[in-house]
């Protein structure tokens, strides 16, 4: 009958969709590696049945955008998604540094990348955040290993930092306060060379990034502080690319992006023992503080989280909420911070 095709539902046209993904990092690092061997087929595999597809543009190592533009350039339109390094946007992605002022708190990346990838959806203003910048968060928290310090020098005590530059990752510059060394901004793309011209004396960094990065060939000295994991960023979408899409590939995009995060989770797990190792049969010196040095160094600092958090109250964006449920899941997780930031 004519009045029952009329009735029908409409077919939904298959489409394709050329799609750029942009990251400032090199493949080198993990990261970007699942980003291209998880995240996308995984997006792909969600796709399939469904009649739509993706045509992929990867674009990694500063071809599109530098560390720390990611966000930039999804929110402009010149990729559609991107590893997006909230460490390196700390004034537009400001909740989402918590984990890099409260330093000393878990060295379980599993645990703060996870929790913070819930947060992102279920935090109003971690949710805010991405949306002011025109993005769509789509998951696959980039979990940080526990992070270190690594010197052209041995370190024995604090006070062996005084007067040294230091190169540290956005906030956790902060995290020198108090030691005496002088404190430089810096990311992983620079640290190698920074390092061998002697602009830096060491930098604070992770083991599962210095391997690869070959940062103990310049800095052999290497001190388990303990410092913590971290969260650093996740895939996120342009919004309003990301709500024109049928909801079946803004489901593969979320599905694509869990994916990640476990085999991400996973292969870091699996990685940083063995990285150490490694450096230390390639000539690199590892030692590790006791509780007193670990204690010593904390207690030094001024409370970074809290300054952080009042800043944000002052911006309307609920810093100290941010802070509290933060550490209250950290510590009802199992977590023994050294420092308890949101009770001082």
């Amino acid at each position: 009958m004519a009045v029952g095709g009329a009735l029908a539902a409409p077919q939904v046209q298959a489409e394709d969709f050329n799609v750029t993904i942009v990251a400032g990092h090199p493949p080198v690092f993990r990261w970007v590696k699942h980003a291209s061997q998880t995240f996308i087929p995984a997006v792909e595999a969600a796709l399939e049945g469904t009649g739509h597809s993706i045509t992929w543009s990867e674009q990694y190592g500063g071809s599109l955008a530098k560390v720390g533009d990611e966000l930039e350039a999804v929110e402009a339109g010149l990729a559609e998604v991107g590893l997006v390094s909230s460490l390196f946007d700390p004034a537009k992605l400001s909740p989402q540094n918590v984990t890099y002022f409260t330093p000393f708190v878990s060295s379980d990346s599993t645990l703060v990348s996870g929790w913070m990838d819930e947060l992102q959806a279920t935090n109003d203003d971690m949710r805010a955040a991405w949306e002011e910048n025109g993005l769509e968060y789509l998951g696959g928290g980039i979990g940080i290993d526990d992070y270190l310090l690594m010197t052209t020098f041995p370190v024995e005590s604090i006070d062996d930092l005084d007067g040294h530059k230091i190169a540290a990752p956005g906030p956790a510059v902060n995290w020198l306060e108090g030691t005496g060394a002088v404190g430089v901004s810096g990311n992983l793309t620079l640290y190698y060379n920074e390092i061998k011209t002697g602009v830096y004396d060491g930098v604070i960094v992770f083991a599962s990034a210095a391997l690869p990065g070959k940062l103990h060939e310049v800095a052999p000295y290497i001190t388990k502080v303990g410092f913590g994991a971290q969260y650093a960023g996740g895939l996120a979408a342009n919004k309003d690319w990301y709500d024109s899409l049928p909801e079946v590939v803004q489901d593969a995009l979320k599905a694509g992006a869990k994916a990640d995060a476990e085999a991400y989770q996973k292969d870091l797990d699996a990685s940083v023992t063995m990285f150490l190792s490694m450096m230390e049969e390639q000539g690199a010196t590892i030692t590790e503080v006791d509780p007193a040095f670990r204690e010593e160094w904390a207690s030094g600092m001024n409370n970074v989280a809290q300054d952080w958090a009042a800043r944000l109250d002052s911006e309307g964006k609920n810093g100290s909420a941010v802070l509290k449920s933060y550490m209250d899941t950290m510590r009802a997780a199992g977590a023994e911070p050294v420092r308890d930031w949101d009770r001082e």
